[in-house]
């Protein structure tokens, strides 16, 4: 029994590695890439998300603003004239042909005249009752029909006789007269070239008391002012036409204005 005791008294318990296999190589591989990747990967899309930004970025270019304007004076060569009719009679039947037969009679005058037929617009026709308020209830006395037309007279020399003529004729208001280019296209172009120098000589003034100069343009925006109509109205009494209007046809006015932004450096 004494030599069982002895020989049973626990030692220390070693445990020896198994053998390194290939398996293990795999997976100890696998594990420490795998912690490469956890630590470095946002290390590295820091940089590639910095990288791209600074690719990107650009530097703001220079710019000085300047507005320009063009003006060009020419003869007008066209106009047109507002004429009208308005007759007041005691029914609508009766207002509406007397205003008919009037402005048959305007359009046939101012045909003789040279004025195309394409070159007569009617543009406005209306109907309005006309009462005595001279008592304490209104009273119907009639009706007002009025009959508008827009003439355009390309033959600026028989301007008055078509006044005069459509007045002899029965219209009783001239509601206007708009002298304007036919075709202002070229005078266009010429008064937004005479902009343009307009601006850039502004350009060239302020760099060079800068010290830069004007490498580019950046952006052009325009704006084209067209003749301001010249009106006449009033109420005719053909039976007063005696004396040929005298009508003056002045310039025309064809004004551009640019605002250009000139890249400078």
């Amino acid at each position: 029994m004494s030599e069982m005791s002895a020989n049973t008294t626990p030692g220390p318990i070693e445990r020896r590695a198994g053998p390194i296999t290939l398996g293990r190589v795999i997976a100890l591989t696998a594990a420490a890439g795998l912690f490469i990747g956890v630590i470095v990967g946002p290390i590295l899309g820091s940089h590639s998300a910095l990288a791209a930004d600074a690719s990107t970025s650009t530097t703001p270019e220079h710019t000085v603003t300047v507005s320009g304007v063009g003006e060009v004076s020419v003869a007008p060569d066209v106009a047109d004239i507002s004429i009208g009719v308005t007759v007041q009679k005691p029914t609508v039947a009766a207002a509406q042909a007397t205003a008919a037969t009037s402005m048959t009679a305007v359009i046939a005058a101012v045909k003789k005249d040279g004025v195309d037929a394409k070159d007569i617009v009617t543009t406005n026709i209306s109907l309005s009752p006309v009462y005595d308020y001279s008592s304490s209830a209104p009273r119907l006395i009639g009706q007002q029909f009025s009959n508008s037309v827009k003439i355009t007279v390309r033959n600026l020399t028989s301007l008055a006789a078509v006044v005069d003529d459509a007045m002899a004729a029965g219209a009783t208001t001239i509601g206007g007269i708009d002298f304007r280019l036919d075709d202002p296209s070229k005078v266009q172009t010429k008064a937004r070239q005479l902009a343009m120098a307009d601006a850039r000589s502004k350009a060239d003034a302020l760099t060079s008391a800068a010290g830069v100069a004007v490498k580019g343009v950046a952006t052009i925006a325009e704006t084209t002012t067209q003749p301001s109509p010249v009106y006449y109205s009033a109420a005719m009494d053909s039976k007063a036409a005696g004396v040929s209007t005298p009508i003056q046809t002045g310039t025309t006015d064809i004004v551009v204005q640019v605002t250009v932004s000139y890249l400078i450096g």
